[in-house]
C-alpha cells in the first residue's frame, strides 16, 4: 500500500520531537528523517499552523497545546478500550483496578472499576492526579521508561520485578499494585489494582501482568 510522503515525514517528526522533553532543533530533525533542511522547515511550519508544534527556547521544536487537546478527547476511547478489562481484575482479585496515564509529570487515572462482592470499598475515582513518582501506579509508569541515574530504589526494583508494589502512599492503609501498559514505543501508562485489605502479591501480580500484556498487545495492533 502506497503512503503519502510528507504525511509520514510529518508524523514521524511528530513522534521524534514528542520522544524529547527538551524538544529537537530543525538541524536535529533534519538528520533523524535523512532529509534536507529545507523540507523540515516546511514540516514544522504545516505543523505549527495545526498547533501540533511550537518553537520553544533557543529554537527547538516542542509539542503545541493541539496534541494536549487531542489527547484530552482520545481518553474517553482509551476508557472504554480498558473497562472490560479492569471489570475482570477487579472481580478475580476483589480489588479495585485503574488504568492511569502520564500527564507531564502527574499520573492520572482514566479509568477504574471496583469489586462489588466485598464489604469494604476503596474509593479510587476517574480523573484521580497525583505525582508519577508517588503511588504505585507511576513508579510502574516510570519503571517502563529507559533507566536514569535520578531513578529512586522504587522504580528500580520495580523494574526489576516487573511490577511496582506501594503501601500507604497515596491514603494510608492503602496497598497498590501496578504494571506499565506500553502505548507505543514508550510506557506512558499503568494498570493496577488497590485495596485498603492487606495483598496477596504472589497471586495478584500475575493477574495484573497479564491483563498489562494484554493491553499492550491491544495498542499495539492499532498502531
Amino acid at each position: 500500500m502506497s503512503k503519502l510522503q510528507t504525511l509520514d515525514r510529518g508524523l514521524i517528526a511528530l513522534s521524534a520531537i514528542a520522544e524529547r522533553a527538551d524538544g529537537l532543533t530543525i538541524a536535529e530533525l533534519a538528520e533523524h528523517l535523512e532529509v534536507h533542511r529545507a523540507i523540515i522547515y516546511r514540516i514544522v511550519e504545516t505543523l505549527e499552523a495545526h498547533r501540533l508544534v511550537v518553537r520553544g527556547a533557543r529554537g527547538r521544536i516542542v509539542l503545541g497545546g493541539q496534541v494536549v487537546a487531542l489527547a484530552a478527547r482520545f481518553h474517553p476511547q482509551l476508557r472504554n478500550m480498558v473497562l472490560p478489562a479492569l471489570e475482570k481484575l477487579a472481580a478475580q482479585t476483589g480489588a479495585t483496578a485503574f488504568c492511569s496515564i502520564a500527564e507531564g509529570a502527574f499520573c492520572t487515572a482514566i479509568a477504574t472499576a471496583s469489586d462489588h462482592t466485598g464489604v469494604i470499598h476503596l474509593g479510587y475515582r476517574d480523573g484521580s492526579r497525583h505525582p508519577l513518582t508517588q503511588g504505585a501506579a507511576g513508579i510502574a509508569i516510570l519503571s517502563g521508561r529507559a533507566a536514569t541515574r535520578a531513578d529512586s530504589d522504587a522504580i528500580r526494583t520495580a523494574r526489576s520485578r516487573g511490577y511496582s508494589l506501594t503501601r500507604g502512599e497515596l491514603q494510608p492503609g492503602a496497598v497498590g499494585l501496578a504494571v506499565p501498559v506500553c502505548l507505543g514505543a514508550r510506557a506512558e501508562a499503568s494498570v493496577g489494582i488497590v485495596t485498603l485489605n492487606d495483598l496477596d502479591e504472589a497471586a495478584c501480580a500475575p493477574m495484573v501482568m497479564a491483563v498489562a500484556d494484554g493491553l499492550t498487545t491491544q495498542f499495539a495492533a492499532l498502531e
